[in-house]
């Protein structure tokens, strides 16, 4: 059976990289080979950090398959440095696959850079004239010139399941052309968009949370140590549901609770110490920081 290598990173959400790949490629009835340029630390929330195989590693991973199993295709995907570029620019040389697709991967699906100018540039002069195709998203199309490009819609790993699928039918021996036309027809039109329920429970749970129990936190890590996650991903979560930090969520939570209570008879070193501030200064200060004005004159306004 002919087998496609893919060479590209990781996703740990596995909405793309090698995981979608060897998905796409197994599920289509193909041999999927694998060789990792970049381990990324990732979910649906967007990339939290990146390791870069080292480029002597990621030859010695094509050449270990490459030897073995002679690929019918190179699936090229995730590149992010020029050594790691060279690299498998000298193994499509030395092993000479039928084909070769390259599905670039410019910006990821939370609009971050994931190539420099310099590494564009390259790519497209030593790698863009190896490959048969490239297939890219509509966003990216402008950034590589190729004899034979193909466009893919800008929902997040369509364009690599559409790479995927092609070389899969490529390995099945259709032409280039074929392989097209079948993969877009194969693809549904219409994709879902990807599933935030678990954003919406998690904001949910914490904005009820921090309401009900304000008085014993103002601490995202608190909050964030009560729901299980980090606050790195709490963040993510309130910023996508809400567009504000978690900070300023449980900050104005924190204040309208004191304008609640300033409604009462309760004097403000009382207020200061139900809310667990250090001293009646420090809720003053952190009030006016606010509002511009003083707690004292706060209550005066409201009872005029």
């Amino acid at each position: 059976m002919n087998a496609t290598l893919t060479i590209t990173g990781s996703d740990s959400a596995g909405g793309a990289g090698i995981q979608a790949d060897i998905k796409t490629i197994t599920g289509l009835g193909g041999k999927a080979l694998s060789v990792i340029t970049t381990l990324t630390m990732q979910n649906t929330l967007g990339i939290q950090d990146y390791f870069d195989i080292p480029a002597e590693m990621v030859e010695r991973q094509i050449d270990a398959v490459a030897e073995d199993f002679s690929p019918f295709v190179f699936k090229i995907g995730l590149i992010r440095n020029i050594y790691t570029l060279d690299a498998i620019i000298r193994c499509i040389v030395r092993y000479k696959p039928q084909w070769v697709l390259f599905s670039p991967v410019v910006y990821s699906s939370h609009e971050e850079m994931m190539m420099s100018d310099e590494l564009i540039d390259r790519i497209q002069q030593k790698l863009i004239p190896l490959c048969h195709a490239v297939v890219v998203r509509k966003r990216d199309s402008n950034h590589f010139i190729a004899e034979h490009t193909i466009v893919a819609d800008d929902s997040h790993g369509r364009c690599n399941e559409l790479c995927s699928t092609i070389a899969t039918l490529l390995c099945q021996e259709m032409t280039l052309d074929k392989a097209e036309k079948k993969a877009k027809f194969m693809l549904p039109t219409n994709v879902n968009p990807e599933n935030s329920s678990r954003c919406i429970t998690l904001y949910s749970s914490f904005t009820a949370m921090q309401t009900d129990e304000c008085k014993n936190s103002h601490d995202v890590n608190y909050y964030a140590s009560r729901l299980n996650v980090s606050a790195r991903y709490l963040s993510q979560v309130t910023r996508k549901v809400a567009s504000q930090s978690p900070k300023s969520i449980i900050d104005n939570t924190l204040l309208n609770k004191i304008k609640e209570l300033l409604l009462t008879d309760k004097t403000i070193q009382e207020i200061a110490y139900e809310l667990e501030f250090s001293s009646q200064a420090h809720l003053s200060n952190f009030f006016k920081r606010f509002t511009s004005i003083t707690p004292t004159e706060y209550r005066k306004f409201a009872y005029r």
